[in-house]
C-alpha cells in the first residue's frame, strides 16, 4: 500500500444526523447504520453519546457487536464535551468505549457570547487537555479533538488549541465549520495552515448552510493531504444533520472518486459504493425523509434521460451524459413488490404469521422455544421504531437476540 496519506470516511449520522431538529432514529434503526456503514467499507462511525442515558444499552449492545466480530473492522466512536468530569462519568456508563472525539467552543463568538465568562482562552486549552488526559487515563486509544466553530477562530489561537491537544495525546484535530460559513477557499487555506503547524490527522466537519458543504470538505481534505496529513471527512447518510445538513457520504465519496482535480488523491481502499443505494434508502425509510430526485448518485433522477440529445447520447455511450455507472452504486437490479397476499410481523403477531415472514427470509428456528424468543422481540420491535420491521432488521433481530433484548431496554 502507498505511503502517501489517505482521505478516510468518518460518519456522523448517528450523532450530527440524529440532532437534526424534528426527525430521529430508534436505537435498532441506529444500529442498523452501522451495520451498513461498516459494510460500505466506512471508517468510522461516530455512534452517540456516551453520557447520555437512554444511549446506555445500545452503545454497549453495539460495542458487544464489535467484541464478537459482528460489526468490524469500522470504529466506533462516541462524542462528548472536552471535560474530564464528562469523560469519567462516560466510562461508567460505557465502559469498553475505545475511541472518542472531544469537543469545545473556539471562537471569540462562542467564548465571549455563549460560555458568559465561565471560561476564557486560556482555560478552553486547559479543560480540553485535562479531558484527553483522563480519556486516556480511561483507555481510549485514540481520540480525536473537535475544535468547535472553528472557522470563525482566529488562526494563532486554533493553532495553539491543536498543538495542546497533541501534547495531551490527541490523535486527530477536527476542524468544525459550525455555522457553515466557510468558502472552499478559506478553508483550504486554514487547514493548510494548521496541518502543517501541527502535523495531526484533520477532520473535516462541515455544514451546509451555503449549500457548499461538500465542495468544502473535499477542500479541507485536499489540504491535509496537501500538508502530508491524512484527512478524515465527516459525512451523513442523505446529507442529514442540523439546520441545513452535513456532508453527503455518497456525494463526498463520488466527488473523491471522479472529481476533475482529484486525481492522485487517495481515498480509503475499503470504501465500497455498492453499498451506496441500500443505506441511503434505508436511512431514507427510518428518518421518514424521502431522497430529493436530483441527489447526485441515489436520487431517482441521477440516471433517467429525458431530452432527446441526452437520451440519443446517453444510450450511444453512457459515458456521453453519465460521469459514473449506476452499477458502481449497487442500483439497476429490479426490485420486486408483492402485490397480492402479504403477511407481516408486528406489534401483535401470531407465532403463524410470524413463522410465515421469517420462512421466507430463509431463517430457520431450532426449537419453538427460539421462534416464540424472537416473536417477543420482534413485537417490541414494531413498538420501538413505530414502523414496520424490514428485512434486515429482522434477520439482524434472529441473528443476535441478547443484543436486540439489550438495545430495546431503556430505564430511565
Amino acid at each position: 500500500m502507498s505511503n502517501k496519506p489517505k482521505i478516510y470516511i468518518l460518519d456522523v449520522t448517528n450523532r450530527d444526523g440524529v440532532q437534526t431538529s424534528r426527525i430521529c432514529l430508534s436505537k435498532l434503526q441506529k444500529t442498523m447504520i452501522n451495520i451498513y456503514l461498516n459494510n460500505m467499507g466506512v471508517h468510522q462511525s461516530e455512534f452517540g453519546f456516551p453520557l447520555t442515558r437512554h444511549e446506555t444499552n445500545y452503545l454497549n449492545a453495539n460495542l458487544d457487536l464489535v467484541k464478537n466480530g459482528a460489526l468490524t473492522p469500522i470504529m466506533l466512536s462516541g462524542w462528548l464535551r472536552a471535560t474530564k468530569d464528562d469523560v469519567k462519568n462516560a466510562f461508567k456508563l460505557v465502559p469498553n468505549l475505545k475511541f472518542l472525539n472531544l469537543s469545545i467552543s473556539t471562537s471569540d463568538q462562542m467564548i465571549v457570547h455563549k460560555f458568559k465568562g465561565k471560561l476564557d482562552h486560556a482555560s478552553i486549552i486547559k479543560e480540553m487537555a485535562e479531558g484527553v488526559k483522563e480519556a486516556k487515563k480511561c483507555g481510549a486509544e485514540s481520540i480525536g479533538v473537535n475544535a468547535e466553530d472553528a472557522s470563525r477562530t482566529k488562526m494563532d489561537y486554533l493553532i495553539e488549541f491543536a498543538l495542546a491537544a497533541k501534547v495531551a495525546g490527541a490523535a486527530r484535530i477536527r476542524y468544525c465549520d459550525t455555522l457553515g460559513c466557510d468558502t472552499p477557499f478559506s478553508i483550504y487555506e486554514r487547514i493548510k495552515l494548521l496541518a502543517e503547524a501541527v502535523k495531526l490527522p484533520m477532520e473535516i466537519h462541515c455544514h451546509n448552510d451555503l449549500g457548499l458543504v461538500v465542495a468544502n470538505s473535499l477542500a479541507g481534505a485536499r489540504a491535509a493531504f496537501d500538508s502530508g496529513c491524512d484527512a478524515y471527512i465527516n459525512t451523513c447518510v442523505n446529507g442529514m444533520g442540523e439546520r441545513a445538513g452535513n456532508a453527503d457520504l455518497v456525494s463526498v465519496i463520488l466527488a473523491v472518486k471522479y472529481g476533475s482535480g482529484m486525481e492522485g488523491y487517495e481515498l480509503d481502499h475499503r470504501v465500497d459504493l455498492k453499498m451506496a443505494w441500500k443505506i441511503c434508502k434505508y436511512a431514507s425509510y427510518a428518518f421518514g425523509v424521502p431522497i430529493p430526485i436530483n441527489q447526485p448518485g441515489v436520487g431517482s433522477n441521477a440516471f433517467a434521460h429525458e431530452s432527446g440529445i441526452h437520451a440519443d447520447g446517453a444510450l450511444k455511450d453512457r459515458r456521453n451524459y453519465e460521469l459514473y455507472d449506476f452499477e458502481e452504486l449497487g442500483r439497476g437490479e429490479p426490485e420486486i413488490i408483492e402485490t397480492g397476499r402479504k403477511i407481516t410481523a408486528g406489534e401483535y403477531s401470531g407465532i403463524k404469521g410470524f413463522r410465515n415472514v421469517y420462512e421466507k427470509l430463509e431463517v430457520a428456528f431450532k426449537d419453538d422455544a427460539q421462534a416464540t424468543e424472537v416473536l417477543e422481540l420482534v413485537r417490541y420491535a414494531n413498538v420501538h421504531n413505530q414502523k414496520p420491521l424490514v428485512d434486515e432488521e429482522l434477520k439482524f433481530i434472529a441473528t443476535y437476540p441478547d443484543i436486540a433484548r439489550k438495545i430495546f431496554t431503556m430505564v430511565p
